[in-house]
């Protein structure tokens, strides 16, 4: 005869004691290898894994797929063997089970959408807490006891009935909604920037925000829907708030509605060059709100996407990823003119980052004051690899070549007028 679906603890007790115990364990040992093998075999002929996947995650155990699959043959066994035998191993694992399998996706899915900040390890950790309280009040057989005094404290709104229970089965069923929608979300991000490179990658990360907004847009109805929330009673009120949102709020929804501007025209994208209000660097990031610039220092610049909208933005790579750079060289007035141009041409096409097509130039500039002044320019096609560093190998090879043809390098020259008196 099966226990009942909640028994005090002596019950449990006595019948974990029983020799038909040792059975049930047996069996879902077996459950255990073949959900791990199963798992492992899925990971390593269909999906890649890596850190952040919510099936698999870092390692087999701690993605979703193995709880869920040790669920299914827990299941499973529980139906072929409550034919012939009483249970209770299988009657408290399967709870078990689907907390964890509860657990393991709420986390993995926050992991997945949001970064792990302090706040959302917080929220995993409350909601493993909360999962495994309620485990304890259903093993114990109170949760059905508190449930019914928690529908005890009610009060009307307008003419339904609104209870404690009521709120806390909502709010259950809206966070499961929002944690699908999140999942469905993560999903589709994940599938579209997994090879996209340059400005295919700006373009489909504007496709991957747009599903999310949409999908937490709808998910958040329904969970407004499954609280108990009349959506057309909420239309006045929503209309009235989204006023005074929207008078308060201008700059944010400015900098939300300028990044999707920005993703979707394509005018900037991730792996530019640009230069913002005197800071350059390259785009590493183009979210929602803000668009993260790194330099070559290291320095990292976070600019609201309204300012990359409304104010003046040099893209040194929009049509083109190659830049151009040059040095400027001073010899003698008494040095020979083709020598010399020669010789910084050479300097410069030596070093395997300057680009052959177009070519490197070398130039008269200028008439000095302390000599001829040589302008020598040159393109490249990977900034991000550093400029100063190339600089300094194409000075370093003047320097030697000037050296070693004895051609003279000018210090600078005064004139001194030296008045005697009387």
């Amino acid at each position: 005869m099966n226990t009942p679906p909640y028994a005090d603890l002596e019950t449990w007790v006595a019948a974990l004691m029983r020799p038909g115990a040792l059975l049930e364990l047996a069996v879902l040992a077996a459950c255990v290898v073949l959900a791990w093998r199963l798992s492992f075999w899925i990971a390593k002929v269909f999906v890649g894994r890596d850190g952040t996947s919510i099936m698999f995650g870092r390692r087999i155990v701690d993605g979703v797929l193995f709880p869920t699959l040790l669920l299914f043959f827990a299941f499973l066994m529980r139906k072929v063997l409550a034919h012939s035998m009483g249970l209770m191993v299988f009657n408290l694992a399967i709870p078990v089970l689907f907390s964890l399998v509860c657990i393991r996706l709420a986390v993995k899915v926050l992991q997945a959408a949001f970064n792990e900040t302090p706040l959302i390890r917080l929220l995993e950790h409350s909601i493993s807490w909360l999962v495994w309280l309620a485990l304890v009040l259903w093993v114990s057989g109170l949760l059905p006891l508190v449930m019914e005094e928690l529908d005890q404290i009610s009060w009307m709104v307008g003419g339904a009935r609104l209870s404690v229970r009521k709120i806390i089965e909502g709010s259950l069923t809206a966070g499961l909604v929002l944690i699908i929608a999140l999942w469905v979300s993560a999903a589709i991000e994940s599938r579209l920037l997994r090879s996209a490179k340059g400005g295919e990658l700006s373009l489909r990360m504007a496709v991957s925000n747009a599903a999310r907004a949409l999908l937490l847009f709808v998910g958040l109805l329904l969970a407004l829907s499954a609280v108990g929330i009349d959506l057309m009673a909420l239309s006045v009120l929503g209309g009235a708030i989204g006023v005074g949102i929207g008078f308060g709020l201008q700059k944010l929804a400015a900098n939300y509605v300028s990044g999707f501007v920005i993703l979707a025209e394509r005018s900037m994208r991730i792996g530019d060059s640009v230069m913002v209000d005197t800071f350059t660097g390259i785009i590493t990031e183009i979210k929602a709100r803000y668009t993260v610039i790194r330099s070559l220092t290291g320095r990292e610049s976070i600019v609201p996407n309204e300012m990359l909208i409304t104010s003046r933005v040099e893209n040194l790579s929009l049509a083109d990823t190659r830049l151009w750079q040059s040095t400027t060289v001073a010899v003698g007035y008494d040095s020979d003119v083709v020598l010399v141009m020669r010789l910084l041409f050479d300097a410069a096409i030596q070093q395997e980052r300057v680009l052959r097509e177009p070519a490197p130039s070398v130039s008269l500039a200028n008439f000095g004051v302390d000599g001829l002044e040589f302008t020598v320019g040159y393109w490249i096609a990977d900034p991000e690899n550093g400029s100063l560093n190339l600089k300094s190998a194409i000075n370093l090879a003047i320097l030697q070549s000037l050296r070693l043809h004895h051609i003279d390098i000018p210090y600078p020259q005064r004139v001194v007028h030296h008045r005697s008196v009387a």
